[in-house]
């Protein structure tokens, strides 16, 4: 039995005893979207897989740099801290979740979920789409991701103090046969890690800016899509830094660029797997209209989940091909909602205002939640935008936030979000983000100017 089929605790049994293997990687990702794990004894791993096992809650309790929120917050909000003495959560092994890294073939991977709990990233989006399925919803999604690439080392980057770092490659040169012809056997061996590790890309190509590069990743059940989205941010990583370069994910790394996207395309079915998007008449069906209408009425609240940190709001800016507001168009790339005329199997709505800094589950988890609400609620959209969406004066409901302090308290005195994620939730994550704004406050020097700031890059570069 291959690794990619397990689906029960039995079934990893047998396949760690007929590998024989030794030794398991499991990991789960923390608020900011990072892989936090380790490595367990395979026998270990075999009773863990079937009854659980205790991982530090602390991972929910940090920031992206191991500080904790203790400061400048309220504690009662928060999951865990000092006040809780940061205990073992229990945390659940996801059997359909292996994978075989082909740099570390004897170490089989899993990712693993908090089995209980309010703040755990898979978790949240596990709820919402639990929600549309108790509706006879069902959801596919694809990610796509654009990063820069540098000739740095994580100590090079440290050393220069992110300053006079050398591109992958010089040039603009978007979609450039020279660049990915030339460097082929870079490009394949990505290719050849996501297929390994069942993260197959539909596409990959250089992007405008030197060394940038967009990965499209395959479509798929949403939970899975998430989940590939996830491991792809970290392993793609792995493999540069293989290859003595560094892969960066920041929303916008330098202002005399593009920001770096991480847009998200998504399609509704009934149980049965009919598409609820796609129609024989020209016009739009009415369940991707609602869809539409509840992106436009409840994204502004649930921007901190798709911009979450201080950089995300520099992409966010005119010019930068990024959205500024909340409008939809057919086949438009200046709004922030794009129709996506196609047959049953492809038409779609992709949401263009996550960049490639969002935590997966989380960004799909708000994409899907808003939406899902339009649905509910019958929300109509404004009109469609026709023509470019970045000179338009649109109301402050339909506007992106200025920045990630304004975006964390719109959510966190949001009721449709407590109600759609839980209190706990909400009231955890945006005090994590009203904590990371704080301590971007802190500089005071740079603090009013839109440009990216050493803090950002000191704080984000390689992590993020």
């Amino acid at each position: 039995m291959k690794i990619r089929k397990l689906k029960s605790a039995g079934e990893i049994k047998k396949f760690l005893e007929a590998s024989k293997t030794k030794y398991v990687k499991v990991a789960l990702t923390d608020i900011d979207g990072i892989l936090r794990g380790k490595y367990m004894h395979v026998d270990k791993f075999v009773k863990s897989s079937k009854n659980g096992f205790g991982f530090c809650d602390v991972i929910f309790g940090w920031d992206s740099n191991d500080e904790l929120y203790e400061l400048n917050v309220k504690r009662e909000e928060l999951y865990t801290g000092w006040h809780s003495g940061f205990p073992d959560a229990k945390a659940s092994i996801v059997p359909n979740s292996g994978r075989i890294n082909p740099y570390e073939e004897e170490v089989p991977f899993f990712l693993a979920e908090l089995a209980e709990g309010n703040v755990c990233p898979r978790g949240l989006l596990k709820k919402v789409l639990s929600k549309m399925e108790k509706e006879g919803l069902m959801s596919k999604s694809a990610f796509e991701y654009e990063f820069f690439l540098f000739n740095e080392t994580p100590h090079s980057i440290r050393e220069k103090k992110y300053t006079g770092l050398n591109n992958f490659t010089p040039g603009m040169y978007g979609y450039s046969i020279l660049r990915n012809s030339v460097h082929s056997d870079l490009y394949n061996e990505l290719l050849n890690l996501c297929s390994a590790m069942d993260m197959h890309l539909e596409g990959l190509h250089t992007e405008t800016g030197p060394g940038v590069i967009e990965a499209a990743i395959m479509v798929d059940d949403s939970m899975n899509a998430a989940d590939k989205a996830t491991l792809f941010k970290t392993f793609s990583k792995v493999m540069f830094q293989r290859n003595n370069l560094i892969a960066n994910f920041m929303a916008k790394w330098s202002d005399k660029y593009p920001g770096q996207s991480g847009h998200i395309h998504v399609s509704l079915q009934d149980l049965d797997g009919k598409s609820l998007f796609s129609s024989k008449k020209d016009e739009l069906p009415k369940e991707l209209y609602y869809f539409l209408g509840g992106l436009q009425r409840y994204m502004r609240e649930f921007s901190v989940l798709i911009a979450p940190t201080v950089n995300s709001y520099k992409r966010l800016c005119p010019g930068a091909w990024a959205p500024i507001n909340m409008t939809w168009g057919i086949e438009n790339r200046t709004t922030a909602f794009r129709a996506i005329k196609g047959d049953s199997s492809s038409q779609r709505i992709e949401n263009r205002l996550p960049g490639a800094d969002s935590n997966p589950y989380l960004a799909l988890a708000a994409t899907l939640g808003a939406g899902f609400l339009g649905i509910k609620e019958k929300i109509k959209p404004t009109n469609e935008t026709l023509g470019g969406a970045y000179d338009l004066n649109v109301e402050k409901k339909y506007q992106v936030p200025k920045n990630l302090g304004e975006a964390a308290n719109l959510f966190k005195n949001s009721e449709p979000a407590k109600e759609l994620f839980g209190e706990d939730f909400v009231n955890h994550f945006a005090n994590t983000r009203i904590w990371e704004y704080k301590e971007f406050q802190k500089n005071r020097s740079f603090l009013e100017s839109d440009a990216v700031s050493p803090w950002e890059l000191k704080r984000y570069f390689e992590i993020i």
